[in-house]
């Protein structure tokens, strides 16, 4: 294939090779972000509760470890019991009056004989060395080796440094007479440990180790527990990193493959944005490296992790049903990485759903207090019912796991500051912005209904009307709101160049030609675009001003300008605007109820026929001129707009009853 083909190919599926290696890259990334290390098959138990799975049988033959409290205290046992070794040191007592004789010149001869005579006392009866690592010394017995034989004694036969009260005797003039050998007494030691028992007997192959429903007795626990080491001792033998990782990167991406596909056949639009895409990828690597990292300080405490974000996030930027699918890829990567995986998808995917249905409606911030509150009652009560079914008493529930589940449900408020830079990032919009954005005491709208209005006016009956039909025909009606509010904003700039703002006779355009009218008609909209800038307007709200004109002509000057100079040359360009066309259900709606909403006010006669006349016109002119072409709206949702906007229009313009007045003198 020529290499001009093979670029050309290229860039036209390149949206779709984006989203690949976005999916790609985010299954190779999370396993890299996870301990290395594994650990060989476990299973899902509670000590005192039933046998939930199947039969167990021993795979392999293994041995039944002790408790490793028995084998504690069998170890302090062997180290309270353990026998000192010593020997004598024949030059101890030569040493130490060697040494006080250096203090003769420091000291009284009174304080000198004193230490003399203690010293003489105190060899005679023998000088032990005390160990510092040895607790309860005087409690041991004491070998003391002369040669190869060795008599044992109580260490309390001798005088020892807890003994000697004269702090300058003791530390700074006695030398131990029995020396302290350490060698020795750790080679009896050794020897002690190496003779007690590790186990408790052999499995063999074949054998039932505890059948289904079968309560787990202390003994089985341990089975099970020294079957499960023994698993962890062979995974280590085979261990191989390179194959562990793409077999968790391949389990990842089997998720967000299918994942992929739902939104391919359900949620297309979402999957046609990279951005959406990118978005989705980002949140899934967030909560995996926060998953990871606690997995790194303690795999006790991974329910901490606020995996209900995942679920908040996606349904506050999209629906119910994207948040649910999400979450439960999320949960299914994680579970491969987590102990207890079982335990681990029980918890997220109750409260992930409960979290979804408290999430629905979500117009106020305020409710994020709510949904914490949604999140730490349901795994609460999951964490004590679960306890319940296993050990059918409440005994073992501890107060570290609410407090745990407490600090994942307070966690979960980050959502709220995530949310926001989500939305920066990634130039998405969600309904808690277009809430704020619809009030009209936002500094955009204040400053139209102020200087031009108006223009304020007709963008609150467009705005009104465009949300009842979205309602009426299936759409986003909030964003529609929205848009149509801030469609005409660009009218700032010049207020009195448009009729709905002249109060009186005098009209601007009277003093331009007709080209330079239609130049100020159209300059309203990058007007519009540079205000929503200054005023922080999201992209989505931008596309209004861009397209609710499209690329259709000011029709009005254009056709003065044939009246008046039907000879001369004309550029129609001067008189059309600049699009784009509208690409949405939102944006097309919006087109067709500014257009008709601003012709009705020019009617003379606002009876059924002119309106339903005048609403045909329009939306057929729409069509003829190809401005519908981008945006999903079908035949029956323009029958269904027709058919509404008639209405519409009828009960905004409706002939009113006269009322006959009674005079004062009547």
């Amino acid at each position: 294939m020529p290499t001009k083909n093979i670029i050309s190919n290229t860039v036209k599926h390149l949206p779709t090779i984006t989203k690949i290696m976005l999916m790609l890259a985010t299954a190779a990334i999370i396993p890299l972000l996870f301990p290395s290390e594994g650990k060989g098959l476990h299973y899902d138990y509670a000590e005192g509760g039933i046998w939930r799975m199947g039969d167990l049988v021993a795979p392999h033959d293994f041995a039944v470890a002790r408790p490793q409290a028995e084998v504690d205290q069998e170890v302090a046992e062997a180290r309270e019991n353990l026998l000192l070794y010593y020997h004598y040191d024949n030059t101890a007592y030569n040493r130490t009056l060697e040494r006080l004789n250096s203090l003769s010149t420091s000291y009284p001869d009174s304080r000198i004989r004193q230490m003399r005579n203690a010293i003489d006392s105190i060899y005679r009866t023998g000088y032990v060395e005390m160990p510092n690592d040895v607790p309860d010394f005087k409690r041991h017995d004491m070998i003391i080796l002369e040669g190869n034989v060795g008599s044992q004694h109580s260490v309390t036969e001798y005088v020892s440094p807890l003994d000697v009260r004269d702090s300058l005797l003791r530390e700074g003039v006695l030398v131990p007479s029995l020396a302290f050998d350490r060698n020795r007494t750790q080679l009896e030691l050794d020897s002690r440990l190496s003779q007690m028992a590790t186990t408790n007997g052999m499995v063999r192959q074949g054998e039932l180790i505890i059948a289904k429903g079968e309560l787990v007795t202390p003994e089985k626990a341990q089975i099970v527990r020294s079957l499960e080491q023994d698993n962890d001792r062979r995974y280590q033998q085979h261990y191989h990193p390179v194959g562990r990782y793409v077999g968790q990167a391949a389990l990842c991406l089997f998720a967000i493959g299918a994942l992929f596909l739902f939104m391919r056949n359900t949620r297309h639009p979402i999957l046609e944005d990279t951005r959406k895409v990118m978005f989705i990828m980002v949140l899934i690597v967030v909560m995996s490296a926060l998953t990871a990292l606690v997995l790194y300080v303690n795999a006790d405490w991974v329910l901490i992790v606020p995996l209900c974000v995942v679920p908040i996030m996606m349904r506050v930027f999209f629906d119910m049903r994207v948040a649910l699918y999400v979450h439960v890829a999320t949960v299914i990567i994680l579970a491969n990485m987590v102990p207890n995986p079982f335990e681990f998808i029980f918890y997220q995917l109750i409260a992930g759903m409960m979290t979804i249905v408290a999430v629905r409606n979500f117009e106020d911030r305020s409710k994020f207090f709510l949904v914490a509150g949604v999140i730490f009652l349901s795994y609460a009560l999951i964490y004590t019912f679960g306890v319940l079914s296993q050990e059918s008493t409440l005994e073992s529930i501890t107060a570290d796991r609410y407090l745990i589940f407490f600090l994942n449900a307070l966690l979960s408020l980050l959502s709220y500051p995530l949310i926001y830079l989500f939305e920066r990032l990634f130039g998405l919009t969600t309904n808690l912005t277009l809430m704020e954005l619809s009030s009209t005491n936002t500094p955009a709208l204040r400053e139209l209904s102020r200087n031009a209005p108006g223009t304020f006016q007709h963008s609150m009956q467009v705005a009104n009307i465009s949300e009842d039909m979205m309602n009426e025909i299936g759409g986003n009606a909030l964003l529609a709101k929205v848009g149509a509010l801030y469609h005409d904003i660009g009218k700032l700039q010049a207020p009195l160049y448009f009729t709905e703002n002249q109060n009186s006779e005098f009209n601007p355009h009277d003093e331009l030609d007709n080209v330079e009218s239609a130049a100020v008609i159209i300059s309203h909209v990058p007007d519009g675009i540079e205000l929503a800038k200054q005023y922080h307007l999201p992209t989505a709200v931008q596309d209004f001003i861009r397209t609710h004109h499209g690329t259709t002509v000011t029709g009005y000057f254009y056709r003065k300008q044939l009246m008046e100079h039907p000879d001369e040359p004309l550029n129609i360009t001067d008189f059309r605007y600049k699009g784009p066309m509208p690409f949405s259900r939102e944006t097309a709606v919006v087109m067709m109820v500014d257009s008709v909403e601003a012709a009705c006010k020019s009617l003379k006669s606002h009876d059924k026929e002119s309106i339903d006349r005048l609403v045909d016109n329009i939306i057929d002119d729409k069509i003829k001129q190809n401005q519908l072409q981008n945006c999903d709206l079908t035949f029956g949702d323009i029958t269904a707009i027709r058919k509404i906007l008639k209405s519409k229009m009828m009960s905004i313009y409706h002939s009113r009853i006269s009322y006959a007045v009674a005079t004062e003198k009547k």
